[in-house]
């Protein structure tokens, strides 16, 4: 189990390229940034910088070599960087794995102490460049509203999302095909339900459909033409709404509570106990030889079910409404903010090309598994497979490599599924089929620091009440009708719904986009 833990964060690029020449070598380059603990209960940072040999056969290549500021604390980093904005503490030349937010990434850059990197992208970073000009999104999502681009993201077409995952072992056993729409998923759920699926001798020990909370359930929208961020909003042709006060999302929560009167639906997935057996579930049924789930929300399989049972899943794709099919990209490709250049940098040029390595196969295999001929080697198919034992391959991750999600880089959904794993291609293949109807509910925005102070706090409101209301819908608590949905959709405008919309919709109208 380890080793596949091990190997499902493993990716790759298409081609491997190499750096251009070395350059000479020179004096430190300060570089700071977070490298969190690899454990909440742990005070060391999961890779050492000074120690780790990735930045030791990065400055042989490029003859830069960095005097690093390492926070372990996400808090002290923040608190750093708050300080730096501040003028308190002197900026580095570079930051990495900086974890920007928004907000900092533009005030940061409204102050002077970031640079525009879009004027030397072309000819320093190529290849960061192509990426962003041949992905509209991704070019949108990391200008600030005047076009410039601070911080460059980490890139990864396979990132995880909150993915239903249906048990093929027991449509076979039923001679059923994979459900389509809500009607034909309904009634796969009666036959979880109705039948010993996982033959123990009990009909009473299958959980049809389970979840975490009315979060995981808002994943099944998209069965009503619904797809909504967690603000409860969405973006179609350029104009922002909410979804909360729609007749989709009354017929939704009307088919959920039918469902849940059913018993299909987990009897404790509102539960704080189901919350706490979620968090233990990938452990303590690692080892289970017998399925009790139908259908249920995660990015894994093996994150619910453990690893002996992970082969009798397979993604469910989105469910049919009005001849369309979408879900929810909870993630995205995109992981904003984690490479920027302070403009006290002298040679910004020379830290592009060094980043730009980065974002080609050989820099990505170089960051996240070692080197090539020692770490791991390719096979003559074109996949690729670790030359280490697992035990080797856990202790490396810390010493001989860096990435992280935090960590400017690029990963193809093509080359992550050439990994020579059967356990880890399988799971790949799955994840790229259901990633052609994913789509982010909202463009990725940049909201100013009082913008989103107000939007935290209209959430708040609105998450409380619309969160448990919708609950009580489903389980009965509170009858669903003309007069208690009436009541709910004034409730919601009250919280203020619509200036959420609005802030959204001004923001969105204010960014940069390609056709301005």
């Amino acid at each position: 189990m380890r080793k596949l833990l091990a190997i499902l964060q493993i990716f790759v690029l298409m081609a491997a390229m190499a750096l251009p020449t070395a350059f000479a070598a020179e004096a430190p380059i300060m570089l700071a940034g977070l490298e969190a603990a690899s454990s909440s209960s742990s005070t060391e940072a999961q890779h050492d910088w000074d120690t780790n040999l990735f930045f030791q056969t990065m400055q042989e290549k490029t003859g830069i070599a960095f005097s690093f500021t390492e926070y372990v604390s996400r808090e002290a980093w923040t608190e750093a960087k708050t300080e730096m904005l501040a003028g308190e503490v002197a900026m580095p030349d570079m930051f990495f794995k900086a974890e920007l937010t928004p907000q900092e990434t533009l005030a940061f850059y409204e102050a002077g102490k970031l640079i525009d990197l879009r004027p030397y992208l072309a000819e320093y970073a190529p290849h960061v460049w192509a990426l962003l000009e041949a992905n509209t999104e991704w070019m949108e999502a990391v200008s600030l509203p005047d076009g410039a681009i601070v911080a460059l993201p980490s890139i990864n077409e396979l990132t995880p999302n909150n993915t239903l995952w249906i048990n093929k072992t027991w449509l076979d056993r039923l001679k059923m095909g994979v459900p389509t729409t809500a009607e034909e998923l309904t009634e796969v759920l009666r036959q979880f339900r109705d039948r010993d699926m996982n033959q123990n001798g009990s009909r009473n020990d299958e959980i049809p459909l389970s979840f975490v909370s009315m979060w995981d359930l808002r994943f099944l929208a998209h069965a009503f033409g619904i797809n909504a961020d967690d603000y409860y909003l969405t973006e179609q042709n350029g104009k922002i709404s909410e979804v909360l006060t729609t007749e989709e999302n009354r017929a939704f929560l009307m088919w959920l509570h039918e469902l849940y009167t059913e018993g299909l639906l987990d009897s404790q997935g509102f539960m704080a106990m189901r919350l706490v057996e979620a968090a233990t579930s990938s452990s303590s049924s690692s080892s289970s030889e017998t399925a009790k789930y139908g259908v249920f929300f995660g990015a894994t399989p093996q994150d619910v079910v453990g690893v002996n049972l992970a082969s009798e899943y397979i993604a469910l794709d989105p469910l049919v409404y009005n001849g369309q099919q979408v879900y929810r990209d909870f993630t995205g490709d995109l992981y904003r903010g984690t490479f920027a250049i302070s403009s006290t940098c002298a040679e910004p040029e020379k830290l592009l090309q060094w980043v730009d390595y980065l974002y080609t196969d050989e820099g990505f295999l170089a960051a996240q598994v070692g080197k090539e001929g020692e770490d791991y080697d390719w096979n003559d198919d074109g996949t690729w497979a670790y030359a280490r034992t697992a035990e080797e391959v856990v202790a490396m991750q810390g010493t001989n490599t860096i990435w992280t999600t935090s960590m400017p880089s690029y990963a193809s959904a093509d080359i992550q599924m050439k990994m020579d794993d059967d356990a880890t291609h399988a799971l790949a293949a799955e994840l790229a089929r259901v990633r052609q109807w994913e789509k982010r509910a909202m463009p990725l925005l940049y909201l100013t620091q009082e913008q989103m102070n107000r939007v935290t706090e209209l959430q708040s409101g609105i998450s409380t009440y619309a969160e448990t209301r919708m609950a009580w819908f489903v389980a009965g608590d509170v009858e669903l009708n003309d007069e208690t949905w009436a009541d709910f959709c004034t409730q919601v405008k009250a919280l203020g719904i619509d200036e959420m919309v609005s802030i959204w919709q001004s923001t969105y109208d204010n960014a940069w986009h390609l056709d301005k």
